[in-house]
């Protein structure tokens, strides 16, 4: 294993440098929080790709294929139908804005009266979504090293923190499409292809598994329809998504970017199902599906090329687990404390830099929460239908309807988040917390309480819809970036 252990040391190592990297970057809001606004296609595709698919995606997705066959493919594939929606209808309004939080899209959308109770919710989300992900350390640590669970989640979890903490978006951003890179080389090109001819071909793997296996419709179609509720529509709202969306250098890039990371998640959604499908019939009777990505790589795959795989596994844990983290401290920062203690500074360098200081004191102290929360913290799959809920239920409604619909009001998103919420927990209690029942029936009571009350409340002012207007159409906020052409060819791609 020396050589596997190397392969590891050099990544996490490599990880820190890009940190330090984009500490020297980050000296204003705008770089520490959303990378200057100036990521070029090929930088903004890989960074996107890199959050969405983390270790949900790859250890889950696996997983999925192990227990289902290629209909497990269905998780991932509707977090890549989210991404592609995002893109295609949404992202270039969201481009527009240039706002660094959901919440204060809806403050601009509503008239400043719907940004705390929103940042409230959105925080929970992106904190256990931190959470689950930083847990995820344990499972590959504890293949590469034997490594107690405690010490594997402080482990990776400082790491992220670390590079996290020092640069910001851009730290992360370089991770990132390290990260991105990693993957593709690890799962793509790699694990895919070795699972099928260690399990004997397509051909063997039909032979040996119930027909199921290869009907794409298997797992079931409310799990199917359970899956497009909550991972395709929390693609289009979720803050963790939004902020990458506001890194992009033009509404081109968000669009035609994001598109392309979409379409590669779609991709990275059958690879898993095939490689846990080739598990299936090399492993039939492990102990539980999750375990059935590091059984392959730590049976099947030679040295070095096992190293690469399980530091592909550690990417996609880490650009999950530093998206959200930066996205919670944001929303936690921006959207919540500034609130306390009066409005947000505003002003020359001065202040600009302190703003990214009191940020990266946030990161840092949402980032010791996180993985305190992950040692003391049990069951992943509640914690993430908890954040999942929570986000669809009370935020999906208002914030669509405020990009779709222009007779919503602040006082039907505001009842709307309220309702929503209560009624996903409410439900929760009732059906239990892994129950379909909550996100449908607390969607369908926000919804009809955003309709009811914006209809029975007097329009947003006209003031308030004309300053939305100008900013939809890339008038109006915070001025454009100045450009250094060759610093932003080279990064911005």
């Amino acid at each position: 294993m020396a050589v596997d252990y190397a392969v590891i040391v050099v990544y996490l190592a490599g990880m820190l440098a890009m940190g330090w990297w984009g500490m020297r970057r980050a000296k204003s809001k705008s770089e520490f929080l959303v990378a200057g606004r100036r990521l070029g296609p090929w930088m903004y595709s890989g960074t996107m790709a890199a959050i969405v698919l983390g270790g949900a995606s790859t250890i889950g997705g696996v997983g999925l294929g192990y227990q289902y066959g290629l209909s497990g493919a269905w998780m991932v594939f509707t977090i890549g139908l989210g991404l592609l929606a995002l893109s295609v209808f949404f992202s270039a309004r969201i481009a527009r804005l240039k706002v660094y939080t959901v919440s204060e899209m809806l403050d601009l959308r509503y008239g400043g009266r719907a940004g705390l109770i929103s940042g409230i919710v959105m925080w929970a989300y992106t904190l256990m979504l931190a959470v689950t992900s930083t847990i995820a350390y344990a499972t590959i640590f504890d293949v590469l090293f034997d490594m107690n669970r405690t010490v594997a989640i402080i482990l990776g979890g400082t790491i992220v923190v670390a590079y996290s903490t020092l640069g910001g978006m851009w730290s992360i951003t370089l991770t990132d499409m390290v990260q991105f890179v990693v993957k593709t080389i690890g799962v793509l090109l790699l694990l895919l292809p070795i699972a099928v001819i260690k399990a004997g071909g397509f051909g063997e793997m039909k032979a040996k598994l119930p027909t199921e296996y290869f009907d794409p419709l298997g797992i079931g179609g409310e799990t199917i329809f359970t899956y497009v509720l909550i991972y395709t529509f929390g693609m289009l709202i979720g803050q963790d998504i939004w902020q990458r969306v506001f890194t992009a250098r033009s509404d081109r890039v968000a669009r035609l970017g994001g598109t392309v990371a979409g379409t590669y998640c779609l991709v990275y959604a059958v690879a898993g199902a095939v490689i846990g499908t080739a598990a299936k019939v090399m492993y039939p009777k492990l102990p539980t599906a999750d375990a059935a990505f590091a059984t392959i790589v730590k049976d099947e795959l030679p040295v070095g090329v096992r190293g690469l795989v399980l530091a592909a596994a550690l990417a996609a844990v880490m650009s999950t687990s530093s998206g959200a983290l930066i996205a919670c401290a944001t929303v936690a920062n921006n959207d919540i404390w500034s609130r306390f203690k009066g409005a947000v500074t505003r002003g020359g360098d001065g202040a600009e830099h302190d703003e990214v200081k009191g940020n990266r004191a946030f990161i840092l102290i949402m980032g010791i929460a996180v993985i305190l929360i992950a040692i003391a913290l049990n069951n992943v799959v509640e914690a993430l239908t908890v954040a999942y809920n929570l986000l669809v239920g009370g935020l999906l409604v208002p914030i669509l309807g405020g990009l779709l619909w222009r007779r919503g009001t602040a006082a039907g998103a505001l009842a709307a988040v309220a309702v929503g919420g209560l009624a996903v927990i409410g439900l929760m209690a009732g059906y239990g917390i892994l129950a379909n029942e909550p996100v449908y029936y607390g969607l369908l009571a926000s919804l009809a309480v955003y309709v009811i009350v914006s209809l029975a409340t007097k329009p947003t002012d006209a003031a308030v819809l004309t300053a939305w207007r100008e900013r939809l159409a890339g008038r109006g906020g915070e001025p454009e970036p100045e450009r250094v052409e060759p610093v932003g060819e080279r990064v911005g791609g």
